[in-house]
């Protein structure tokens, strides 16, 4: 985007060939969904206009405004495929079929707004992350899975710290040890309470699989072989290597996972 002159541009990242470009001074916001893009302008007083472009080639495939409740802030517009969601300050979660207009609401005490979002496009759910707490939804407004084990370590939402399988069955994340503290203070004021945990969750039955945890004693820290220059000489505990994790990734091919902290250090967890 060139914010100067209000354009978006478009690249193919096969080549890098420039596309098309989108010029609009009144352009808020673009999402992007497979196939297609969101265009969100600025909010009118009791409406937002709102156009589908293909992303193919800019065309406009859909252009219609979408309602809003009047002096309420607007918490998101999310597009999924062909559901809008819709959710404004203490009002109902809003569902829209942008191909016929049908309307699904979802209580406003039973759906908080979320830090963040993950769709799930090969099983047409999404992720909501709240308070540490995850849950999959789906576009019928439905909760379908609450996690038993799976308190994430930042209250508000860091994705650098999530992974979702290929397959998206399985959810991986740095959280905070079960059977800490009550509060943020308590763990403040516990011994290691900077040492998380790294919890591996079915995303269909919210059930903990595995766990990578300091309290395991079976996990070890493998010996350096001698002339093995490939590593650092710098050497951790599995406690040390759960302290402070800033990023998580997980190599399906290599069932290996791997996390880096605030030290700057990288760590490589296999079985």
């Amino acid at each position: 985007m060139s914010p100067c002159c209000s354009t978006y541009k478009v690249f193919d990242l096969k080549n890098y060939n420039f596309l098309y470009s989108i010029c609009d001074k009144d352009i808020q916001e673009i999402k992007i969904s497979p196939g297609i893009m969101l265009v969100i302008y600025q909010k009118a007083s009791n409406h937002v206009p709102l156009k589908i472009l293909s992303i193919e080639d800019g065309t406009t495939l859909k252009t219609f405004t979408q309602l809003l409740h009047r002096n309420r802030k607007v918490d998101f517009i999310e597009q999924f495929n062909e559901k809008l969601l819709v959710k404004q300050d203490k009002e109902n979660l809003q569902i829209i079929d942008v191909r016929n207009s049908g309307l699904i609401e979802v209580n406003k005490t039973e759906f908080m707004t979320p830090s963040a979002f993950i769709f799930l496009y090969e099983n047409n759910l999404f992720l909501t992350f709240c308070n540490r707490t995850v849950a999959a939804w789906n576009f019928r407004g439905e909760l379908v899975t609450s996690f038993d084990d799976h308190e994430l370590w930042h209250p508000n939402c860091n994705t650098n710290n999530i992974y979702i399988t290929a397959d998206q069955d399985l959810i991986i994340s740095y959280c905070k040890v079960s059977g800490g503290g009550t509060n943020d203070a308590d763990d403040e004021g516990r011994e290691g309470s900077r040492m998380g945990s790294i919890n591996m969750s079915n995303i269909f039955t919210g059930k903990c699989v595995a766990k990578i945890s300091a309290l395991d004693p079976t996990l070890m820290v493998a010996p350096r072989r001698k002339g093995d220059t490939s590593r650092s000489t710098i050497r951790s505990s599995v406690s040390d290597a759960l302290e402070d994790i800033t990023a998580l990734f997980y190599d399906e091919d290599r069932n290996e996972i791997y996390t880096g902290n605030s030290r700057g250090l990288v760590h490589v967890w296999s079985n």
